[in-house]
């Protein structure tokens, strides 16, 4: 496959932003009607912890050329912004790394010693699928390592991995159906609820109705990978060739919008590539604190 690698992360990384950044927007009352109407509000759109991890994602990939886990922690710590929108358990773990706690240890505190299943690991991850979407095996080892520095349940794992494979196979494979597509994923995710949840979505894709789809699938709203990744990896497989389209088909299911956006954000863009990104959208995107 002839491909650039940091090219096609980096488009990926701008369309989980542009996502993020937009979706985010609809959480503010005054663009309630820009959100019915399908508009996007004026103004510079700030993106939140979703993007600031992908950054940190992207940083590391760029440095080191895979996931080193202790950097990684490092740098989602150095990076932690509490306003950004984190969650209480990250905000905690990322304050105490950058004291100087063991990322392992606090990782795994959650649900008694199993760790996070939240949709965290899986927002943030699809420019690593870029980067590595010529070997799928690889996608998923590295997808893994990055989702088990802050979630290590085996859901939340899951979750990581399905949104890195499925933009890796975005990218690495021209003609493909949706249903082709979500195949390729549930061929690389890990047995448990979020591939059950992708299974549903395989059925789903007959319909066109985002509404319909995540009264099945989830819409974010518990922020868990399982309530995340399949209406997710639904909503990417019905418009994995038009940005604009599958950005207002997944914010149009509600729930964690700017998560979901940033998600299937991040895997379209991967596709179809920076340059199919909106011009006018970009223009209102808050700058990104990482350069080429």
């Amino acid at each position: 496959m002839d491909f650039d690698r940091r090219e096609a992360a980096w488009a990926s990384l701008h369309g989980l932003a542009l996502g993020d950044a937009l979706g985010s927007q609809f959480f503010v009352p005054e663009n309630a009607a820009a959100y019915a109407a399908r508009e996007v509000p004026p103004g510079r759109w700030r993106w939140t912890d979703d993007t600031e991890m992908a950054c940190g994602i992207w940083s590391v990939l760029a440095e080191a050329g895979h996931v080193d886990q202790d950097l990684l922690a490092r740098r989602f710590a150095e990076r932690h912004d509490f306003m950004r929108g984190y969650g209480p358990s990250t905000n905690r773990l990322l304050r105490l790394v950058r004291e100087g706690g063991d990322w392992r240890e606090l990782a795994r505190e959650p649900f008694e010693g199993r760790g996070s299943w939240g949709n965290g690991a899986a927002m943030r991850v699809a420019p690593l699928g870029a980067w590595f979407c010529d070997d799928l095996e690889r996608v998923v080892t590295e997808a893994a390592r990055s989702s088990e520095v802050t979630h290590m349940h085996p859901e939340g794992v899951a979750g990581g991995v399905a949104v890195a494979v499925a933009t890796a196979v975005a990218l690495a494979e021209e003609r493909l159906s949706p249903g082709r597509f979500l195949d390729r994923v549930l061929e690389h995710t890990p047995a448990g609820l979020v591939r059950e949840g992708v299974l549903e979505a395989r059925k789903l894709l007959t319909v066109d109705e985002p509404g319909t789809a995540s009264a099945v699938l989830g819409n974010g709203h518990r922020v868990a990978a399982h309530d995340t990744v399949p209406f997710c990896l639904w909503a990417a497989a019905k418009d994995l060739d038009d940005y604009e389209r599958a950005f207002w088909r997944t914010a149009a299911a509600g729930g964690d919008v700017d998560t979901n956006c940033a998600i299937v954000g991040g895997i379209v863009a991967a596709r179809t590539g920076f340059s199919a990104l909106p011009a006018s959208w970009l223009s209102n995107l808050e700058p990104l604190p990482v350069t080429w």
